[in-house]
């Protein structure tokens, strides 16, 4: 089965956004091998928001060669036919989607998203790059919810001071 995993840059203090959303902060370290990180995902699983910010680096998704779902009420699956729109039963549709052969999922960006998916029980993984920055307020890494436990399987530190981690969910017993 497919794991779902939750990949994304986070502040010291627990952002992954400023309060405007702004994004300058995250630095892209030449340690960091993205064509191997991408090359473990054949997914995109992103809400709204992070979709609409991946649109504005046109054609980033495209190019990526990556299927793309996003979660949302709004947007018209008519004005959108290179993704795949889940607009109601996103647990459920994500379920199946874990349940179908290929590579891992990448739940790119969004805390709300990742927390309805989490408390669902369908997040395997949790991916944090660590930017070495105190944002003091933004979008939080992850809205309030149910307690999520986690066992740490990598941990590396980079010379600019970034960490990247890389967790299982432990489920419940």
């Amino acid at each position: 089965m497919r794991r779902l995993v939750y990949s994304v840059a986070t502040s010291l203090d627990g952002f992954i956004a400023g309060p405007k959303g702004e994004y300058d902060w995250i630095v892209h370290d030449p340690a960091i091998d993205f064509a191997a990180i991408y090359r473990r995902f054949d997914t995109f699983l992103m809400g709204r928001l992070t979709y609409e910010l991946a649109q504005s680096q046109k054609p980033m998704l495209k190019k990526m060669g990556i299927k793309v779902v996003v979660a949302s009420a709004t947007l018209d699956p008519a004005q959108h036919k290179d993704v795949t729109i889940l607009s109601s039963g996103v647990a459920e549709a994500v379920a199946a989607l874990k349940a179908k052969p290929g590579k891992d999922i990448w739940l790119f960006g969004g805390g709300v998203l990742f927390r309805s998916l989490a408390d669902a029980g369908l997040v395997d993984a949790v991916d944090l790059t660590v930017i070495p920055v105190l944002l003091g307020a933004g979008v939080p890494l992850l809205p309030e919810g149910a307690r999520v436990r986690l066992k740490l399987n990598e941990s590396k530190a980079l010379a600019s001071g970034v960490l990247m981690l890389s967790y299982s969910v432990v489920r419940p017993e």
